[in-house]
């Protein structure tokens, strides 16, 4: 899993039929301390997370695991919606 912000939505009306009613979010992922390590990952949103939150998205094959998604194709997921982060020293 990685921590990630997501920082818009993407609308495409022209996509696999089986992407129908899947909403997707672009994400950026981010080390724990906020700072961008990859921009703009398009993800599918099965965390309900709106602009501005922080996620944990997963990625690969694990990413079509969830079972509003599952078997389609796609490369990122939203999986959860961060409530608290804590860095230790």
């Amino acid at each position: 899993m990685k921590i990630a912000r997501v920082t818009g939505t993407v609308t495409a009306t022209a996509k696999d039929e089986k992407l129908g009613g899947v909403p997707l979010v672009i994400v950026d992922v981010e080390d724990g301390a906020g700072n961008v390590l990859e921009k703009s990952m398009v993800a599918a949103n099965v965390g309900a997370a709106g602009t501005g939150d922080t996620v944990l998205v997963t990625t690969g094959s694990a990413a079509r695991l969830p079972t509003a998604i599952a078997g389609m194709a796609i490369d990122a997921s939203v999986i959860a919606i961060v409530d608290h982060l804590e860095l230790s020293n």
